[in-house]
C-alpha cells in the first residue's frame, strides 16, 4: 500500500509521527461509456451553455449558489485565507466510550502506521485506549478539508482513524412516521427472539460474499471468453519519415525540378530570338551620321 498522507498525531505533549492509509477499497468493476456506434471512450468537456463553447480551467471558479440561480463567488486567496487545523496533524479533543459513538458518524477507515522512531510511543497509545477501553475524538485536515475523527484500536494491534461526519450533518429522522404505541403479543415476540437466536453467529465478514458483483464478473469473463469485443478504432498518427530518406527525396526532388526548368529555358530560347530579330527589337540603335 502506498501513504495518501504523511503527519503527527497529537495527544497532549505527546506527538507521535504516522502514515496513513486507506483501509478499505471497492472491488465492483468500473466502467467507462463509449460511444455505441464507433466504441470510441466518450470525453466530457466543460462547456458554457451561454458562450456555447468549451472553456479552460482558468476560465472556471467556484462559488455557492445561495438562491436560485444566484450566486457568490469564492476564490482561491479567499479560501486559503480562511482558518483551520494544522495541516498533517491528527489533534485528539476528548477520549470517550466507543458505546457512545453511533456507527452513524462514521466515515471511512485508515490504518495509521508509525514511522521511523515512532513505535513506542504508538504501542503506548494502543495499550492506553486499549486497556482503558477508550477511543479518541480527534480533529484533522485531509486535502485541506476539515474532518471530525474517531482514533480507535483495530484488533489489538492497530491503531485506525474512521473520518466522522459532523453533529450536524448527520440527520435525527424526526420528519418521519415512526409508529409509537403498537401492542405486541407475547406469544409473536417469542418467535421472533426464537429466530434472531437460530440466526445468531460470530460476525465472519469473509462468509458474505456479493452476489452481485460475482454475477457481473461472470458475466465480464464470459463475454471475453467468448470473444465479445468492442475494439476501440485506431487513430490516425503522424506518419514517421527517415530523416535520409526525406533528405533524399528532397535532392531526387530539387534535381527533376531544375532539369524540367532547363528543358524549358532551351526550347524557349530560340524562337523568342527570331522574333526578337525579326522585329527590331534587341538590336542596338544604329548611330547617327557624322
Amino acid at each position: 500500500m502506498r501513504p495518501l498522507w504523511n503527519g503527527t498525531l497529537a495527544f497532549g505533549l505527546v506527538v507521535i509521527p504516522v502514515r496513513l492509509y486507506a483501509a478499505t477499497e471497492r472491488k465492483s468493476p468500473s466502467f467507462n461509456l463509449l460511444h455505441a456506434k464507433c466504441g470510441t471512450p466518450v470525453k466530457y468537456l466543460k462547456w458554457c451553455p451561454t458562450c456555447d463553447r468549451e472553456i479552460a480551467q482558468d476560465e472556471i471558479t467556484r462559488a455557492f449558489e445561495y438562491a436560485k440561480g444566484e450566486y457568490v463567488t469564492i476564490s482561491d486567496e479567499e479560501m486559503e485565507a480562511i482558518p483551520g487545523p494544522a495541516a498533517h496533524v491528527i489533534e485528539i479533543l476528548d477520549f470517550v466510550e466507543l458505546s457512545q459513538v453511533d456507527p452513524v458518524y462514521f466515515e471511512k477507515s485508515f490504518f495509521l502506521e508509525p514511522r521511523e522512531g515512532a513505535g513506542k510511543a504508538y504501542a503506548l497509545l494502543r495499550k492506553a485506549m486499549e486497556e482503558q477501553g477508550k477511543v479518541a475524538v480527534a480533529r484533522v485536515a485531509i486535502r485541506a478539508k476539515e474532518t471530525l475523527a474517531l482514533i480507535r484500536v483495530y484488533k489489538g494491534r492497530f491503531i485506525m482513524m474512521e473520518t466522522m461526519y459532523w453533529g450536524n450533518e448527520v440527520r435525527q429522522g424526526e420528519e418521519l412516521s415512526i409508529p409509537e404505541d403498537v401492542h405486541l403479543d407475547e406469544r409473536e415476540m417469542s418467535m421472533a427472539k426464537t429466530l434472531m437466536e437460530t440466526l445468531t453467529s460470530d460476525f465472519e465478514p469473509g462468509k458474505y460474499e456479493n452476489r452481485q458483483r460475482q454475477a457481473l464478473s461472470d458475466l465480464i469473463e464470459k463475454k471475453v471468453q467468448g470473444r465479445e469485443i468492442v475494439r476501440e478504432p485506431e487513430r490516425a498518427g503522424a506518419q514517421v519519415i527517415d530523416l535520409m530518406e526525406a533528405l533524399r527525396r528532397s535532392v531526387e526532388k530539387a534535381k527533376a525540378d531544375e532539369g524540367r526548368q532547363k528543358g524549358r529555358t532551351a526550347a524557349d530560347g530560340k524562337p523568342r530570338a527570331r522574333r526578337r530579330r525579326a522585329s527590331g527589337e534587341g538590336e542596338a540603335a544604329a548611330p547617327p551620321p557624322a
